[in-house]
Formats: structure tokens, sequence, C-alpha cells
């Protein structure tokens, strides 16, 4: 064995222990047990009050909430026939969600909780998750999960909807980078993440990829303020960060084997929240960095 590959070894190693150091210091528990929700456990969001928010608690088609102690009750239920997936709140309160069966983006009013239909598009597949610029537009996939292929929307602030790329793969989750500039969209069934530039005029050009997984996969993703990417990996039981060059840093072993979406909140912004699929559970962990989603809109 000659010396370049010794030294080649020993850096791969040395790679490997960093990992798993990493990983190992995050330590998951569960935020809410078996069954609080329904395995359409999906669209964790959290408002100024730390009060987190998550579709489906007890039955499909309700919203549950949840305060900082961990004490879970129902806040809504949505009218006859919507289900809801991604939420996601702007700077008055008001809290809009993808009601992917009723082709929707509802938008709850903050205070009084009346419930309208913000935005509609029969041309829409389902809604599925949503992502919020600081003015307050917003990005939607939009998965045809029957052909595995996908579609993103962008919402202006009058509830006008924008067709602005079609012919993808299974559009699922979706994020806006901590300085505005970029969107990110992940194809679940691809195991693909791309990455676009937000135009002033928030079209989207300049499409690459970002990062792509050998396996198992994708669904909600969500930034801190360092612009790293946290990405549930549906299938393998881990949230994956990834930094803004596009590299894995970790992978954040859960408990449970299938995530569906994750938000930041806490006090200070650092705790994640992650939803799990199968339990109808929520599962956290404390990390470095805030969440960019965390108080922007707020």
């Amino acid at each position: 064995m000659n010396r370049k590959l010794i030294i080649v070894l020993a850096y791969g190693v040395l790679l490997s222990v960093v990992s798993i150091t990493s990983s190992a210091k995050v330590v998951v528990t569960d935020w809410l047990p078996d069954n609080t929700f329904t395995d359409g456990i999906e669209g964790p969001a959290v408002d100024k009050n730390g009060y987190l928010y998550v579709v489906n608690f007890s039955t499909n088609g309700t919203i549950g909430k949840v305060d900082p102690m961990g004490n879970a009750k129902i806040f809504l239920t949505l009218p006859k026939g919507s289900i809801g997936n991604g939420i996601r709140f702007n700077k008055f309160g008001d809290m809009f969600i993808a009601d992917y069966t009723g082709h929707n983006i509802l938008k709850v009013a903050a205070n009084t909780k009346d419930i309208s239909v913000y935005a509609h598009n029969d041309k829409m597949n389902q809604p599925n998750d949503i992502a919020m610029m600081k003015s307050g537009i917003l990005f939607s996939s939009d998965p045809n999960w029957s052909d595995n292929s996908g579609q993103i929307w962008r919402i202006d602030t009058d509830g006008s909807t924008h067709l602005i790329e079609s012919n993808m793969g299974t559009t699922n989750g979706i994020e806006v980078s901590p300085d505005q500039k970029h969107l990110y969209v992940n194809e679940s069934v691809q195991r693909s993440v791309w990455i676009y530039d937000i135009n002033a005029d928030h079209s989207l050009s300049n499409k690459r990829l970002f990062i792509q997984f050998d396996d198992f996969g994708l669904d909600g993703m969500k930034t801190d303020n360092l612009g790293n990417l946290y990405i549930a990996r549906y299938g393998k039981g881990v949230v994956a960060k990834v930094s803004p060059k596009g590299k894995l840093l970790i992978e954040i072993q859960l408990k449970g084997s299938f995530p569906t979406n994750i938000t930041f909140g806490g006090k200070d912004g650092k705790q994640v929240f992650v939803t799990m699929q199968k339990r109808g559970a929520i599962e956290t962990f404390k990390v470095n960095t805030a969440g960019a989603s965390v108080f922007d809109n707020h």
C-alpha cells in the first residue's frame, strides 16, 4: 500500500468520525406520542408566540395547536372536504394552508380564525408544501403522485396563481433561502433537490441540481439562519443537513423511519420539530443555529 493511499484512507476515516460524532451529539426525543395525529401529519409551523401548528390532529381535516410545554389540542376544523398539508404564517399572523384535496390555498385570519379560500386553481394537482417570502409571496409544490410528475406555483399577495415550472418529478419539499435569493424544491421519487434564482419580478431562473440522494425519499425542508438546508428523508428516518454549497454535512437519526416535514421553534428558534407519518407523533431535537423561518414574517 503506497503512502498516498494511506493518507486518503486516513482522511476518509477522519471524515466519517466527524460525521458520526456530530450526529451522535443530537439527542432526539418525542415531543408528542404516537397517534396524537393521524398518519396525515404534516405541515408544522410556529407562530410568533411559540405555538406549533400541525395538520390532522386526531382526525383528518383538522389543525392541531401545541403549546410551548408540549400540550396539544384542536385549533380548528377545515371546511368539509378540505385536508391540509403545508402551513405558513405571514407578518400579520394570518395562517396559510395548502388544501390538497380542494386545490386551494386557505387563509385563516389572525385573531378571528375565519377561514377563506385565498387562492384556487383547478389545474393544481394537489398543493402540497408551501414556502413564504418575507414579502408574503408564496411558492407551492404540486405533485401528481399517480405519474411521479410535478409543478411549482407562485401565489402573489392578491391571491393570484401563476404556474412557474412544470414537467418536473414529484415536487414536494419547498423552501426559500434566508437571503430571499433562492428557491429550493425537491422531487421525492427522483430524490433530487433543485435550486433556482428568484428574480426581482419573482420569476425563477438558473435551475440547477443542488444535491441528489441514492436512496429513500425526500419530503419537507427548512433552512437555518446560515442557509443550511434540513431535509426530511422519508423512509430512511433521518433529517439530512446540507450546506449552502450542496454538501451533505450530517444525517440526524430519528426514532421513527417516516418523517414528513420539519420546522424550527422554541424560545431561541433552535428547537427542531419533525412530523412522523407512521407514528402520528412529533419528534424533536436541538441544533446550534436558529431556523431562518422562525419569526421571519412576524
